[in-house]
């Protein structure tokens, strides 16, 4: 920080980037609109750069104003961490790590992972969100969870990945459907059957990889329904819409009038993998990463 400049200064800085409204950054403030005015004037003279465009009433940021909002908001976030994670020891705790995962993660891989850590950290607390994907991807970059749990081919610059589990596919079908494992020949006999899918936006690769499949057996499915609730998926097959197809660890943990086929000679198979963003912060991280 420069000498002159004070903690508030940033704060108010990041008040106006974020309304592009003096006023209203004022009044979020509790200060008077002239008065914070006169700190962003001292802020942009202090530094020697101009923060904002000001157009009668229009506010715009600079690009290196644009820059700066964006940097600082990492790294205060990264401060609110650290004081997290301090407040966290002085109340016994070792540490915190907030997890971001898809459905299917939850089944086995998450759980065996907790528990093994657990084992020989038993003092740290966990947050577990259900995120699809690209949820997941945004909020890895902006530091809101440390690891995420995903079925992706590549992530972003800054991003780091590991592959955890290879997982095969499997058919979903209602209970009462006349196929079964014993006369189950290959997908063709799904041809002019509905399929309810996992929505493009839940991955688009392991969307372009369950279409792949159908490529393979020489058809296009009539996609009814799409979802990225894999629960959504099961209803909606239990109550006779359609079929699907989803990752075979996903068969674990419903009790649902369903029957699977895991599809065993296709070529086919998903991954899970575990990513984390490489600025992060958390000391407990790297502790977790060196169990798997």
């Amino acid at each position: 920080m420069s000498n002159h400049l004070e903690f508030r200064h940033y704060k108010y800085f990041l008040a106006v980037a974020e309304d592009l409204h003096f006023r209203k950054a004022a009044e979020r403030l509790f200060i008077s609109q002239p008065g914070l005015s006169r700190q962003i004037k001292q802020m942009e003279d202090e530094l020697g750069i101009k923060l904002f465009k000001r157009h009668n009433r229009k506010v715009e940021l600079t690009e290196a104003g644009l820059y700066l909002q964006q940097e600082l908001k990492n790294n205060f976030r990264q401060l609110d961490d650290l004081i997290h994670h301090a407040k966290l020891l002085n109340s016994g705790i070792n540490g915190h790590l907030n997890l971001g995962f898809v459905g299917s993660a939850m089944q086995k891989v998450i759980p065996d992972l907790l528990m093994k850590f657990r084992n020989s950290h038993p003092n740290i607390t966990f947050s577990l969100n259900e995120i699809d994907n690209n949820q997941q991807v945004k909020a890895l970059i902006e530091q809101e969870i440390d690891i995420g749990f995903v079925r992706i081919e590549r992530v972003p610059k800054g991003l780091e990945m590991k592959p955890l589990f290879k997982d095969t596919f499997s058919l979903v079908l209602p209970k009462n459907h006349p196929i079964d494992e014993t006369n189950f020949k290959s997908l063709l006999q799904f041809k002019e059957e509905p399929f309810i899918l996992f929505d493009p936006t839940y991955s688009e690769s392991y969307y372009e990889k369950v279409m792949q499949i159908f490529d393979d057996s020489g058809f296009a499915p009539i996609v009814s329904h799409s979802t990225v609730n894999a629960i959504s998926i099961y209803r909606l097959v239990e109550n006779n819409f359609g079929v699907s197809i989803v990752p075979t660890t996903l068969k674990e943990g419903f009790n649902l009038d369903v029957k699977f086929i895991e599809l065993k000679k296709i070529k086919q198979q998903t991954t899970l993998k575990i990513i984390w963003n490489s600025k992060n912060t958390n000391p407990i991280l790297k502790n977790f990463l060196d169990i798997i």
